[in-house]
């Protein structure tokens, strides 16, 4: 169920430091540096600038985020965002004019995993690997092919 009303908030031109654990939403409309800790959501305004860890079921920044964040269900990143630092969802949701420099690992939800590591385990024609073909140069300055390219998996079609 998502939350319908906000738990707590740093406003618009105030500064708060230190660890923030919670349940339910906390907004961002200032300037935070910290950590952030909850089960909920944690939205960064628009004018808010945040330099922090997130811990968080579902992340939204709309403004200048440094740091990590750790979402359990999504990460959503409006037109305005800049994010500075590493980003780790099962979920991303980025919208046009974002700026991001960093890491990030979208492991998408885990029906997505298992179907994935399934077609690989069967080997789909999609998952096919062969081995690199490697060309080896002769003192005579002559190329030779050291090894063909071999199937590595069988493939259901």
């Amino acid at each position: 169920m998502e939350e319908q009303f906000v738990n707590s908030i740093v406003g618009h031109h105030s500064l708060f430091r230190g660890d923030v654990e919670l349940d339910g939403l906390l907004r961002i409309d200032g300037d935070f540096i910290g950590s952030v800790k909850t089960s909920g959501k944690v939205l960064l305004g628009n004018q808010g600038r945040a330099d922090c860890t997130i811990d968080a079921r579902i992340v939204v920044i709309g403004g200048i985020f440094k740091g990590t964040i750790y979402a359990s269900d999504k990460v959503v990143l409006l037109a305005s965002a800049v994010v500075i630092g590493n980003v780790y969802a099962p979920r991303l949701i980025a919208e046009e004019g974002v700026i991001l420099e960093g890491a990030i690992m979208v492991t998408g939800n885990q029906a997505d995993r298992m179907q994935v590591d399934g077609l690989a385990e069967q080997g789909s024609s999609s998952f096919r690997l062969f081995k690199r073909r490697q060309t080896v140069k002769h003192r005579s300055g002559q190329s030779s092919e050291a090894e063909k390219p071999q199937k590595v998996g069988k493939a259901k079609e």
